[in-house]
């Protein structure tokens, strides 16, 4: 699909599937995100001006952890957010009546190692380490090093944490999390850091991160892809509360409508999203080449049909009850309303 007929169809869906009048969406639309590429269809719906012409007044708001955000949904400050999926099912079970209406990105998490953790496997790209070598990797740095490698994630229940606890016990069958590694809950630019730091020894990262990281440190080897981690991994999904009241309904439709078109762009001309997505996530730190390979490497990652990530939460959420995470599960089918998503593909 072409990018000119991509804006085409922006502006058909909005004036012909969602017809509505500009003065309905008057009020700012907050929608909450996280600094990562899973975000980035909002950046591209900012960038080039979509939502402005939509007649849609939409604030970003950004946070550090899909957590943070999670407590700014249930106490009302946003209207929805862009981050991960699961702690939208505790937000339903406290009472918020928050749907996911679109996917941003799935399989964004990998496991990256450095240092004595991966001395000795074989670069990237030579090929991808199957469980068992990983556990091996995993019991030759016990036994060499006299402790556990040091893995940073998010804080727990956020979904990289309880990812990577999936993995170890899922994926390479580790009966306890605690006697193959020490996990670190922190946001996620420390999360970069304290690996850049060599302050741990391993770190589930995504995109740009994991471009960044391996600029800096060629000899990092990734551990475990987004697919090795978890098949349809869910990642980053565009949630809105009430999309069905009628004070949310008038501008739910034409956003998510957006939403998928963005996320078409990303997927098919990821090259023409690096000026929004470095103004939102480069900071002045990180240039345009880096920002093109992120976007490059996840092109394919770029999904929006809801339908694709159901399984995967299910599984994800048992998991979570299973360990005591989570006290009890909620109907994973409430959570998601594939209606708007349906009106609004390509």
């Amino acid at each position: 699909m072409t990018r000119a007929l991509l804006k085409m169809l922006t502006f058909v869906t909005v004036a012909l599937g969602w017809a509505f009048s500009p003065a309905q969406a008057a009020d700012s639309i907050r929608i909450g995100y996280i600094p990562v590429l899973g975000s980035s269809a909002l950046f591209v719906i900012d960038g080039e001006g979509w939502a402005k012409q939509a007649g849609l007044d939409v604030q970003l708001v950004r946070f550090t952890s899909g957590p943070q955000a999670i407590q700014a949904l249930v106490s009302g400050r946003i209207d929805g957010y862009v981050a991960g999926v699961l702690p939208l099912l505790q937000a339903r079970a406290h009472g918020v009546d928050v749907k996911v209406v679109a996917t941003a990105s799935i399989e964004e998490l990998s496991v990256i190692a450095r240092g004595a953790l991966v001395a000795g496997a074989k670069p990237d790209g030579e090929t991808e380490l199957t469980p068992d070598a990983v556990k091996d990797i995993f019991a030759r740095f016990k036994q060499e090093q006299k402790r556990l490698p040091r893995l940073a994630a998010q804080p727990a229940g956020s979904v990289p944490d309880t990812l990577l606890r999936y993995w170890l016990q899922q994926q390479l069958g580790f009966a306890q999390v605690n006697t193959v590694a020490s996990i670190v809950g922190v946001d996620i630019d420390a999360a970069q850091q304290a690996f850049l730091a060599g302050a741990v020894d391993g770190a589930v990262l995504r995109e740009p991160a994991l471009t960044v990281v391996k600029t800096r440190l060629p000899d990092a080897r990734i551990l475990a892809s987004g697919h090795s981690m978890m098949p349809d991994q869910p990642g980053s999904v565009l949630a809105i509360v009430k999309p069905d009241a009628p004070e949310h309904k008038a501008w739910a439709g034409p956003l998510t409508s957006l939403f998928v078109r963005a996320t078409a762009l990303l997927a098919q001309h990821p090259d023409d999203a690096v000026p929004f997505v470095q103004k939102a996530l480069g900071g002045g730190m990180l240039n345009e080449s880096v920002m093109k390979t992120a976007l490059e490497h996840s092109a394919s990652r770029f999904v929006s049909d809801p339908a694709r990530i159901v399984e995967s939460v299910r599984q994800l959420q048992e998991f979570e009850v299973a360990e005591g995470l989570l006290r009890k599960a909620e109907p994973v089918e409430n959570l998601f309303d594939t209606g708007l998503w349906r009106q609004a593909k390509p």
